[in-house]
């Protein structure tokens, strides 16, 4: 379905009860399937929207930033995503899919679409839950600015491959105990909130571990 030019895909069913959204890359597109048939071991009626993003690094930085590593940096053009999500994409489904007034949005993602997600929960309180699978939370500024402008979802999922930390790269390094700080933070604050440890490094069962956060955020827990 084109949405302002932006070709997404759509999976699941109308009038559901849970709206979920994730932006993505291009390299994700051919694990799109796998992810939504592991999302759809829920028993939660659910439409899901993939929405595509140009340049990454851009569009889903919440500010500019120098390159961490290779050469390419951060356009710091998350604004203008959350912006294109909240006034076209959300709209266009809601109208499209016959989607109730009071629909549940997930906004999820792996790596810098889940920081995308957990910033964009700063902005708004517009999002249920937040599925943030190997987010990005080392990025450069994140979290003074989290500290100072809370994540407003009442109910946050946040994992972490457990080699992830172990890298040479100083900056990327913070990415254990930035994410143990946030969920302790989260915590204290009352939302409900988990640190789920997968095996491996960043780039392992990434599919897989996108849609364990989205399946989390739509259950129950006591």
């Amino acid at each position: 379905m084109l949405i302002g030019n932006r070709p997404c895909r759509i999976y699941g069913e109308p009038h559901a009860e849970y709206l979920l959204l994730q932006m993505t890359g291009e390299h994700e597109l051919q694990s799109m399937e796998s992810e939504v048939t592991a999302i759809a071991q829920s028993a939660h009626h659910f439409l899901f929207a993939a929405v595509p993003v140009e340049s990454w690094n851009d569009a889903l930085s919440p500010w500019k930033s120098p390159a961490v590593w290779g050469k390419q940096g951060f356009g710091g053009k998350a604004a203008e995503t959350l912006c294109f999500l909240t006034e076209q994409v959300i709209p266009s489904l809601k109208q499209r899919f016959d989607l109730p007034e009071n629909v549940k949005i997930i906004l999820g993602g792996y790596s810098l679409a889940g920081l995308f997600a957990l910033w964009a929960s700063t902005q708004t309180d517009l999002f249920y839950g937040i599925a943030a699978a190997s987010p990005s939370v080392w990025f450069p500024g994140w979290m003074e600015y989290e500290q100072q402008h809370p994540i407003q979802a009442q109910r946050v999922y946040l994992s972490l491959g457990d080699k992830e930390e172990r890298t040479k790269n100083a900056v990327m390094a913070a990415v254990g105990d930035n994410i143990r700080t946030l969920h302790s933070r989260l915590a204290e604050r009352g939302a409900d909130c988990t640190l789920e440890w997968n095996s491996g490094g960043h780039f392992k069962d990434a599919d897989l571990r996108t849609a364990k956060a989205f399946r989390w955020t739509m259950e129950e827990h006591t």
